[in-house]
């Protein structure tokens, strides 16, 4: 991949405010998600200490210079906001339409623009952003950045394989079947009987998907085939994961400094109506008031104590960076089970990683501040 001459370490003025490229959008089916969390970004940021530029990646993988007005980036009703060609000045490369050639763009003016770029925040959500490809791309332009890592990124993006890690942790996680997309073609009959073995309800999910996309609920294993083919609009690769009875709590974690342990946040809880969604769906988490966040729950304090414990234990098992949120389910009896890790989670200020945080103590601008001086002191390369 050609990068422009001077791109990486241009010289800037003693005293100049850090230079922070917020990198948002992308081709996920996150994207509108990815820029309403931009927006929150945008809008509580210091701008007396940061100088921001905004880069937002279209559907296409067009990279653009675009607005840094919060307004123009925010989910209003179900108008979900998108990056197009449209949005600003094309960037220093981008995918073509139609073909994987990778192209300079400007080279003579681009690297003004972002060669001192002191780190980058990739407010990116599922593939093509949060899967450690945006990472590994930073870490060969030896641009430091916020978050998670090349490893994590991609285990806390695949649900399969971030179970195994999980696992190989000594942590619980419910019981599942994988369904690979030459299995479900070539050995449909085995897959159906894999799922059987399971209790319902299950849920039948893309592996490297969020957001609560193309997750189906299902009672019966009639509707297993339509459920499969909802999921693999997002991802050929399945996961159907058994119910569990339980209380849906979430926890946010934050890197420590130098050789300190990660941080847990007062943990909260998710609850979605009965007479709304059968689950936390996209809708539910986006579109409409039938579901509600509760911080700080009312969990007996061992519990919540071990909830925070599974969550720093579910970011170190994966080598995390910067910031993850945990979702667990929290049982009748108390048993804690990791339901996921969240490397890059939703981050508007009503979103429940800050809204964790700010329970804590930790405001959200102070949020933000922290987890670029975070990837500000981490190297790039290995570490």
């Amino acid at each position: 991949m050609p990068f422009p001459t001077g791109m990486i370490r241009a010289v800037r003025p003693s005293g100049a405010k850090t230079r922070v490229a917020l990198l948002f959008g992308g081709r996920s089916g996150e994207h509108p998600i990815s820029c309403a969390t931009a927006s929150g970004v945008m809008r509580a940021i210091d701008r007396d200490k940061y100088d921001v530029v905004p880069i937002g990646i279209t559907k296409e993988g067009q990279w653009v210079l675009t607005s840094s007005n919060p307004d123009d980036w925010e989910i209003h009703g179900n108008t979900l906001p998108e990056v197009t060609a449209d949005s600003g000045a094309e960037l220093f490369f981008a995918r073509r339409v139609g073909d994987q050639a990778l192209r300079v763009m400007e080279p003579g003016h681009l690297p003004e623009e972002l060669g001192d770029v002191d780190v980058v925040f990739p407010l990116l959500h599922g593939p093509f952003g949060e899967d450690g490809t945006v990472q590994g791309f930073l870490e060969l332009a030896d641009l430091k950045y916020v978050g998670c890592g090349i490893l994590a990124s991609a285990v806390g993006m695949d649900k399969h394989f971030m179970k195994l890690a999980l696992q190989g942790a000594g942590l619980a996680v419910g019981p599942y079947t994988l369904i690979k997309p030459w299995q479900w073609r070539t050995q449909r009959d085995e897959c159906i009987a894999a799922v059987e073995k399971l209790t319902f309800p299950v849920f039948v999910k893309p592996a490297r998907a969020g957001s609560s996309l193309g997750i189906t609920r299902i009672d019966s294993i009639d509707q297993l085939p339509a459920a499969m083919e909802e999921a693999q609009k997002h991802d050929p690769k399945v996961l159907v994961e058994q119910g569990i009875v339980g209380r849906e709590i979430e926890c946010a974690v934050l890197g420590g400094h130098g050789d300190e342990r990660p941080r847990a946040s007062i943990p909260g809880e998710i609850q979605v109506r009965e007479d709304g969604h059968t689950f936390y769906s996209f809708e539910a988490k986006y579109l409409d008031a039938s579901s509600r966040t509760i911080c700080p729950t009312d969990l007996p304090a061992e519990v919540a104590a071990a909830v925070q414990d599974a969550a720093v234990r579910t970011f170190e098992a994966v080598d995390g960076e910067g910031l993850s949120r945990v979702d667990v389910f929290v049982t009748p009896d108390y048993q804690i089970i990791v339901n996921e890790i969240n490397t890059m989670p939703g981050f508007t200020p009503i979103s429940m990683y800050p809204q964790m945080w700010e329970v804590s103590g930790v405001h959200y601008a102070d949020l933000i501040d922290e987890l670029i001086q975070l990837a500000l002191e981490r190297p790039t390369g290995l570490r």
